[in-house]
């Protein structure tokens, strides 16, 4: 063909009516994006698009922090099992501790006083006999035999099980039981009085008479039953709990801020008194079982029919002790029939330690209403 004839020469050549919109030698998809643009942010209405890079750095964070807890997850069980293992020395009950067996439970307990009216004092939330060397003292002093005890789970008693106010008020009821005593004057402190009330509702003629100590005695109380107990799991707790027993200025604090400022300091001696019930064999299970359980207590409606005995009863509480509602000395005395409460000037929780010769005059009233 002779393509130099008229009308067919190349600048003749009819041309392509897309390529001739584009730029010169552009690729027909890429040449109309930017060089570094992403096809598919680019597809997207605009205000989309701009979230591509972003998902892509949040997925990239993600992982990286995914790899850095599983890094300090494997690394605190490993660190968290070597020091439990090398913790795991329990110590030793000390000698000379008198015994006797109350119901299913070898129970340990203190006596003051030879003679007089019986009096048994039951303590609360991780105390033990022991709390009462103040305020036994007096007590016998005043013409009275004193018993304490050590509540199941707690100080040097036989670890048994299961450690709820019901078993505990059985024990107590074994206990007068088995001591013989005629008619003791009960005074439960902080939890305590819960299982003091309980004894007394299964067994109304076994007592002479009943204080709550700067405590309700309901279940709803100062110790709750928390779920956030669940979240602390082996071998986790058993660090965290040996860490906060083992340190003096934990112990101190929580001395401290239960007893107040008035309260004696402690002293080597004194910091194992409330250390190591806490250490013995058994002592690490019961104490995590009563944390997931709460602290001992009874339903309101259980607590008043103390309001239908005949029973004489008081009403204790320091008026410092910020583990209560202001009015539950108040509300308390009214719902198990007790005159008004005696409130103790600026005394804290523990009263029988910060203020014991108030509460021996308390008792003393008491006592002798019940005589």
């Amino acid at each position: 063909m002779d393509v130099s004839a008229p009308g067919l020469l190349n600048e003749d050549v009819p041309e392509d009516p897309v390529a001739g919109a584009l730029p010169d030698q552009a690729d027909p998809v890429a040449g109309t994006l930017p060089d570094d643009a992403d096809p598919v942010a680019a597809a997207l209405p605009d205000d989309v698009a701009p979230l591509i890079p972003y998902r892509g750095r949040r997925r990239r964070w993600l992982r990286r922090l995914a790899k850095t807890v599983a890094v300090l997850f494997v690394a605190g069980t490993f660190l968290s099992t070597v020091y439990n293992a090398a913790t795991d020395a329990r110590a030793s009950v000390p000698a000379g501790l008198t015994y006797v067996q109350a119901g299913d439970v070898l129970t340990r307990y203190r006596e003051w006083g030879g003679s007089g009216t019986p009096i048994v004092l039951v303590h609360g939330f991780i105390e033990d006999a022991d709390t009462w060397q103040y305020l036994a003292p007096i007590l016998a002093a005043q013409g009275h035999r004193v018993y304490a005890l050590d509540i199941d789970g707690w100080g040097y008693t036989q670890r048994v099980g299961p450690f709820d106010v019901g078993h505990q008020a059985r024990q107590l009821d074994a206990f007068i039981e088995a001591l013989h005593l005629d008619h003791p004057v009960l005074v439960g402190h902080s939890s305590g009085a819960a299982v003091a009330a309980l004894a007394v509702l299964d067994k109304p003629a076994d007592a002479s008479g009943l204080m709550f100590l700067d405590g309700d005695g309901l279940a709803t109380g100062a110790g709750q039953k928390t779920p956030m107990t669940h979240l602390f799991l082996n071998p986790y707790r058993t660090t965290l709990m040996r860490l906060a027993i083992r340190s003096d200025s934990v112990i101190r604090a929580i001395y401290g801020a239960t007893c107040g400022p008035t309260c004696p300091e402690l002293d080597a001696a004194g910091l194992d008194q409330w250390r190591r019930p806490l250490q013995v064999p058994g002592a690490e299970e019961s104490l995590w079982s009563m944390v997931d359980l709460g602290v001992a207590g009874l339903p309101p409606g259980r607590l008043a029919e103390l309001a239908t005995m005949p029973l004489p009863k008081a009403v204790v509480f320091g008026g410092a002790d910020s583990a209560y509602d202001p009015n539950s000395p108040e509300s308390t005395a009214a719902r198990i029939g007790a005159p008004a409460p005696t409130i103790i000037p600026g005394a804290a929780h523990l009263t029988s330690v910060n203020s014991p010769q108030a509460v021996a005059e308390a008792v003393a009233a008491l006592e002798t209403r019940a005589g």
